[in-house]
């Protein structure tokens, strides 16, 4: 089981980018998978979460509104949608998946796991 995430760079406050999450040996129609991230010091926090259908979302007050989790089961790979980004959403980001049906907000809850990718917001 391998999830590959991708997508970082640097952008300026108030742009966007798009973080994508591709599975092999594991098919993300049957998991929960959610996004952490990880700022330089800090500990790794919840951004959000998409349930196993595909619709259900919950997201952490920080990016409430302004990022959003979708899925494209047809190439087996999930998106983080980031909009209208500051520099607190400086991190490394990662990508995790669980067989449980439950919209969990701890990094322990989570099997699955991405390698990570770089999201810097500065101008």
């Amino acid at each position: 089981v391998q999830l590959q995430a991708s997508g970082g760079g640097l952008v300026q406050p108030g742009g966007s980018l798009r973080l994508s999450c591709a599975a092999t040996g594991l098919t993300f129609s049957s998991k929960t998978v959610a996004w952490f991230r990880q700022a330089s010091g800090k500990e790794r926090e919840f951004v959000g979460v998409l349930s196993q259908n595909g619709i259900t979302t919950v997201y952490a007050d920080a990016v409430k509104g302004r990022f959003t989790i979708s899925r494209d089961d047809a190439k087996n790979t999930v998106y983080l949608q980031m909009n209208s980004l500051k520099p607190g959403d400086t991190a490394v980001y990662f990508c995790a998946a669980t067989y449980r049906n439950s919209a969990m907000r701890t990094p322990s809850g989570y099997e699955n796991w991405g390698q990570g990718t770089q999201v810097t917001v500065s101008s």
